[in-house]
């Protein structure tokens, strides 16, 4: 397990590298510069941005001082917002897409994996048929379309809950449930279908006829295989969350890392928009680790060498 868990950190900053390069070549192909604007700069202006920062170097000069910058962790100082180092913008809006994603997620656990064992355990029962319809409705209706739904009911017509802005706890209840509806269906979906196949197999028909309890069956036997896809879905879903999803943060004007890395990419910030995929490239694959890792407690077939 040691070797394999070596092994995979070890290939996180070369293919950290390679996304970052891939980014950094489509900024490059894409017309226009950071300064860009309907009103044209003086061209003297344009010079002394350009020599400030190396525009006039050959390519493969300023591709390889990015790469050995980033290779040390320096992402530089961000184009747009001059004098602020990249790693700064990031430590200070990375927190509010974390609150906002690690309690979207553990909502839509709690829900997921409720209504997905349930409706497993009860299959083509009512509750079944209507948990997988709302979970197909959950999957089907957009953040962009739940968000100001659950605003106009709960902030304009009940007078409940604020609209937008960060603040007290109030503020993060329709944040959180609006990014939380399409994970819980993904969960409860997976759920049900994880533990109806596990249902079916030998060793649990084997715990069965030795007498153990459903509850025991259940619970020490089937929820271990049955929630090896959940924990699948769990590492890129929880990478996006902690990275930030745009159109939350944008509908409820909550400055969390997506919101600035859409600012970054219309402003063509360089070494914000290289520093943002370089943290959320580490993030997804440090996340594929720990899923996979958790595979070898969860299921005994499962070894690593």
């Amino acid at each position: 397990m040691l070797g394999f868990i070596l092994k995979r950190l070890l290939l996180i900053i070369p293919m950290a590298l390679i996304a970052v390069s891939v980014t950094w070549a489509l900024i490059r192909v894409a017309p226009g510069t950071f300064y860009s604007s309907e009103k044209k700069i003086p061209a003297a202006v344009e010079a002394k941005l350009r020599e400030k920062y190396g525009l006039d170097d050959p390519w493969y000069k300023q591709y390889g001082i990015m790469l050995s910058n980033i290779a040390r962790g320096d992402f530089g100082i961000s184009l747009k917002y001059e004098g602020q180092p990249v790693n700064e913008i990031i430590a200070r809006h990375l927190p509010y897409s974390a609150v906002i994603g690690l309690l979207a997620y553990l909502l839509a656990l709690a829900i997921g994996l409720v209504a997905g064992t349930i409706a497993a355990l009860r299959q083509n029962s009512a509750f079944d048929y209507a948990s997988m319809a709302a979970a197909m409705l959950g999957l089907s209706v957009p953040n962009f379309v739940l968000g100001p739904l659950l605003v106009l009911v709960f902030s304009f017509w009940l007078y409940l809950l604020p609209p937008a802005r960060w603040g007290g706890f109030t503020s993060l209840i329709l944040p959180v449930v609006t990014l939380a509806a399409i994970y819980a269906a993904y969960i409860a979906r997976l759920t049900r279908a994880g533990l109806l196949e596990v249902m079916r197999s030998d060793y649990i028909r084997t715990a069965r006829a030795k007498g153990l309890s459903e509850r025991s069956v259940i619970l020490r036997h089937a929820l271990r295989g049955g929630l090896l896809p959940v924990v699948s879905f769990t590492g890129p879903a929880l990478a996006a969350l902690l990275a930030g999803t745009v159109v939350v943060e944008k509908v409820f004007a909550i400055p969390g890392l997506g919101n600035i890395f859409i600012q970054s990419v219309l402003n063509r910030d360089e070494p914000l928009v290289l520093g943002i995929v370089a943290f959320i490239s580490v993030l997804v694959m440090i996340f594929n680790l720990i899923v996979d890792i958790a595979y070898g407690f969860i299921d005994p077939r499962i070894r690593y060498e």
